[in-house]
């Protein structure tokens, strides 16, 4: 495959000169399997960046360039990989920090876990042997631990450790799907916004990790205040549109927890079923009103299309329901009525429903109306 690292500069005439042959001599040689090129995303830098890179241009045939107006990292990357992908062809690009902070020596596990599957791969500095730099003051920790865990604790994703860090490999698919998403995302937003939708979008997400080390030429662009400003921003709002369609679920759930209800009663105290037996007969009412609602309303981005599809989807929906009815909410009055008694068997009707809840957002989110993944 050939793979593209991207490189973004202003005013990294200093470091660039040193990571490049770095990565030329070093690295590219115990890459056996790819192609493997450079592009360095130059926003115009003053300080003599590409003229840099134009004379090591002259020596690594592998290197291209691309120099476009300074409008923020995101940007930068943005016209980086679109670049990348429709002038080099690339397959995999890499984004990676020009100053040295991301140790190059980790590029070939990056390789491997896309070569295991991996749709988008991120440095972790924060788990499973990653760090930050020891020699950082208390408060810089604190404001970095912190900050990515705070991100972590409200988009409620605690199986990504890192989400704030710029170092990744990605299939140019990833991007393909989201670029459309990524305008209003300029500045260092962008690594949020990007991994946030990979994941929506049911890419699969592996990590690397890594030592996070400090620049040694230069000084940092890093807008501390306003990328806090816009990373709060951008994940309390993100997180209030994902908790809007579980909302509608739950709206759509209570439609059919009152047709389900009524019908336990109706069954168990006019007609003296079990209420077990009753339980299952007034879910199969239930769980059709459900999925046509769910498929109008609550998933309407992923809606059936067609009769077909519809009637797979509904099929699906009724497997992976009555899996949950019966041995989580039936399972829950069966065990209720034989363990302390029939009398209460309502109550064991809204226990078991709870546990229901969980399972029936899961499986219709991640299975029923699951985001499919663009294929090229």
């Amino acid at each position: 495959m050939k793979i593209v690292i991207i490189l973004p500069t202003y005013n990294e005439k200093g470091n660039i000169g040193e990571l490049i042959p770095i990565l030329e001599e070093e690295i590219f040689p115990m890459i056996k399997n790819h192609e493997m090129n450079i592009l360095v995303a130059d926003d115009s830098s003053p300080d003599g960046t590409v003229d840099e890179v134009r004379e090591l241009m002259k020596k690594y045939k592998n290197i291209d360039l691309n120099i476009g107006v300074k409008k923020g990292l995101g940007a930068a990357y943005i016209r980086g990989i679109t670049y990348a992908i429709d002038k080099m062809k690339a397959d995999i690009i890499f984004e990676m920090d020009a100053d040295g902070q991301h140790d190059p020596k980790k590029i070939p596990e990056f390789l491997k876990k896309i070569e295991e599957g991996y749709d988008m791969v991120i440095g972790n500095r924060y788990s499973d042997g990653g760090s930050i730099p020891p020699n950082w003051p208390i408060k810089r920790k604190i404001f970095s631990v912190f900050g990515n865990l705070l991100v972590r604790s409200i988009l409620m994703r605690f199986n990504i450790h890192d989400w704030t860090g710029g170092y990744r490999a990605l299939k140019k698919e990833v991007f393909l799907k989201e670029k459309s998403k990524l305008g209003p995302f300029p500045s260092y937003t962008f690594q949020i916004a990007f991994l946030h939708k990979a994941v929506q979008d049911g890419f699969k997400i592996g990590e690397v990790p890594f030592h996070f080390t400090d620049r040694t030429l230069g000084k940092s662009k890093f807008p501390a205040v306003e990328y806090i400003y816009n990373a709060l921003k951008y994940v309390v709002i993100a997180r209030i549109l994902e908790l809007k369609r579980f909302i509608k679920f739950l709206v759509v759930g209570g439609l059919g927890f009152v047709i389900n209800a009524i019908a336990l009663r109706l069954l168990v105290e006019s007609y003296n079923w079990h209420p077990a037996s009753a339980n299952l007969a007034g879910a199969v009412l239930a769980i059709f009103s459900n999925y046509n609602f769910n498929n109008i309303w609550t998933f309407k981005e992923e809606t059936s299309k067609g009769i077909l599809s519809y009637l797979t989807k509904l099929v699906g929906f009724y497997i992976s329901s009555s899996i949950g009815v019966v041995l989580i909410q039936t399972g829950t009055i069966y065990l209720g009525t034989h363990l302390i008694g029939r009398t209460y068997y309502f109550i064991y009707f809204l226990v078991g429903t709870g546990f229901l809840l969980i399972w029936n957002f899961t499986m219709y989110r991640k299975v029923i109306w699951r985001k499919k993944t663009q294929q090229l």
